[in-house]
């Protein structure tokens, strides 16, 4: 394969990358849903957590099939970026509203969500570099943690 071709080639990877952003989660519709993403968040930590006991259990083998621990590794990878992209365009982007300073417990909580959503998103990026099950369990805990207070604020 000469160069031309080579490059080529990876032209269309780079494009088939940069074409698979998913905009319509940034048009306020009204379409999507909180109970549907925390769902689907929780579907993203629950491939994180099988895709960990996959990594490790191969391996562990003597004779690893690569192949398949290469898949399971951008599997978690993927799962973290998409638990990313919710938390970020729909979360933080549409759905946790600014407050007033003025109204202290609004701005308290504003804060509050605020934060635990960037702690979330740091969670899934520590899942992303490690393999060990304890960043997917934190990932977990910090997902049932920012749910329980956004969830509060709905009632």
């Amino acid at each position: 394969m000469g160069k031309t071709a080579l490059v080529l080639v990876g032209i269309a990877l780079a494009l088939s990358f940069t074409l698979n952003v998913r905009a319509h989660c940034q048009v306020p519709c009204g379409i999507y849903d909180d109970d549907t993403r925390f769902t689907l968040m929780s579907e993203c930590v629950a491939t994180i957590e099988k895709s960990v006991k996959e990594i490790n259990r191969l391996s562990a083998d003597p004779k690893p099939d690569y192949n398949q621990l290469v898949r399971w590794v951008d599997n978690k990878d993927k799962q973290a970026d998409d638990l990313g992209e919710i938390v970020s365009y729909y979360f933080m982007a549409q759905r946790i509203k600014p407050a007033d300073k003025a109204d202290a417990a609004a701005y308290a909580k504003y804060v509050e969500q605020l934060t635990l959503a960037q702690q979330l998103l740091i969670q899934a990026m520590k899942a992303k570099q490690s393999s060990g099950p304890a960043a997917a369990a934190q990932l977990r805990k910090q997902l049932e943690v920012f749910q329980t207070s956004y969830q509060s604020q709905k009632r």
